[in-house]
């Protein structure tokens, strides 16, 4: 494979995949793997795009890692992307940076992967304004939902509250030297207003002596200008990058302001365009605690929808086979499914449990595919929501690679699935965190209109008969 432009590793697999998209949608050839590929599955991945890959990627679990488990994860990532040439080296993390000294910690995936470039320059992107995430003067801000108030993210209904890392400080210099990067400078966004000459001119000043580079972006016309400052560092030696896919967002801004690409198309893909209308049925698993999901799962009309007790999940024995014969009925009766994990008493699942669920859920949903294939009728589409239950289950099944198929709004790409296994090769896989998507994005992963009265919907296909 000659060198690709850029190499990303996810964090977790929502976030991995919305890189994706947004390399794709640039006209980019882009494949997430999902470990270090071997070169049989790297010479495969250009066979399937037509041609040597631009961006590469490998999608992962380090965010919900404790710091031993980072360093043996990223190591072997680090030493692939450095064999691979890319320029830029991106390390994708969550767009509202929730992580900590002990878990998934952004000072510890630095400490590592820096060890794979030359460049002492470290640009970490702070936000990315088309899924609500901007940072000014260094401090974090992030739209609770799509269309919803801007809140500073220590005062975020959700983040402030998060079960695994509760973003407590919202100025992210300080947030990063709580997990050993530092000292972190602030590139402030009044200097994007200034000439090339003069923003290189403040970078090289902050250079001197700062462990990495915190840019502020608080519109998207701020892009190519933070696109600029990275690659023009890049050119000189391989650098590491940190940030979530606004990091991608600008060095596409640069590179088609400055005329190396060609400049986004009029007519791009609206979302949701590419994505027919579902002819066997859809399983949707929601393994996130968030309200925005449990809004989505209320809205999803179209499926038959199957909760699942969280309590009873991790504590009684025989009950997730119990759940996973109801699920399977539904679904070779034709109907769309959505199950979700809720609680008996109606009150919010324990979240202290949250990482023994998300294993719990992604073992469920492997066995729920499997049984699938069995039965004759392999799941044609699938979505997942909820970063930890998506990375854990994807990794569970088998899959080598994910390439774009489309997206269902921002942050929502629905990938294809590249297996080995015939029965998981070329499937449609919607990975959702639990903070994206529209209210409707369940009914639109289906790919078309909502039935008469709101009924659980049946397919076109019988399951004797799956669509290929």
């Amino acid at each position: 494979m000659s060198a690709p432009l850029l190499g990303w590793y996810g964090d977790d697999f929502t976030g991995a995949t919305d890189t994706l998209a947004v390399l794709t949608q640039a006209g980019l050839r882009a494949m997430l793997f999902m470990g270090v590929p071997g070169g049989a599955q790297q010479a495969a991945a250009a066979h399937a795009l037509g041609g040597p890959l631009h961006a590469v990627g490998i999608a992962g679990a380090s965010r919900s890692m404790a710091p031993a488990a980072m360093e043996a994860e990223l190591e072997p990532a680090g030493a692939f992307f450095a064999a691979l040439g890319s320029r830029v080296l991106h390390y994708k993390v969550c767009s509202t940076f929730d992580s900590a000294p002990e878990v998934g910690s952004i000072g510890v995936a630095v400490r590592v992967l820096r060890r794979h470039v030359r460049n002492a320059f470290v640009p970490v992107v702070g936000g990315q304004p088309n899924l609500g995430r901007y940072c000014a003067f260094s401090n974090l801000f992030a739209a609770a939902g799509s269309g919803a108030a801007v809140e500073r993210i220590d005062r975020h209904p959700t983040m402030r509250n998060h079960p695994m890392t509760p973003m407590k400080e919202a100025d992210l210099r300080r947030h990063l030297a709580l997990q050993g990067l530092q000292p972190v400078a602030g590139l402030h966004y009044p200097v994007y207003a200034e000439n090339q000459d003069a923003q290189q001119g403040v970078l090289r000043r902050l250079l001197d002596g700062a462990a990495a580079v915190l840019l502020d972006v608080t519109e998207p016309a701020q892009l190519a200008a933070i696109g600029n400052l990275i690659w023009q560092q890049a050119q000189q030696s391989p650098l590491l990058a940190v940030g979530p896919s606004g990091v991608a967002q600008a060095l596409i801004a640069h590179w088609q302001e400055s005329g190396q690409m060609p400049a986004p198309e009029q007519c791009a893909p609206r979302d949701g365009q590419g994505l027919q209308p579902a002819k066997s049925p859809v399983f949707v698993f929601a393994g996130s605690l968030s309200p925005i999901t449990a809004r989505q799962v209320r809205a999803a009309k179209s499926f038959q929808q199957v909760a699942l007790d969280a309590g009873e999940l991790l504590d009684s024995p025989g009950y997730a086979a119990k759940v996973q014969a109801e699920i399977s009925r539904h679904l070779l009766a034709g109907r769309h499914v959505l199950a979700y994990t809720a609680s008996a008493n109606g009150n919010p699942p324990d979240t202290s449990k949250s990482a023994a669920l998300a294993r719990a859920t992604a073992r469920c949903v492997k066995a729920i595919v499997d049984g699938q294939a069995v039965r004759g009728a392999p799941l044609r589409r699938m979505g997942i929501a909820g970063g930890d239950t998506s990375s854990l289950a994807v990794k569970a099944l088998g899959v080598w690679g994910l390439s774009y198929r489309a997206a269902l709004g921002a942050g929502v790409c629905v990938s294809v699935t590249h297996s080995d296994d015939p029965a998981l090769d070329g499937m449609e896989l919607m990975l959702k965190g639990g903070q994206m998507g529209s209210e409707d994005v369940f009914e639109r992963l289906l790919g078309d209109p909502l039935p008469p009265h709101g009924h659980p919907r049946r397919c076109e296909h019988t399951p004797s008969q799956p669509a290929p």
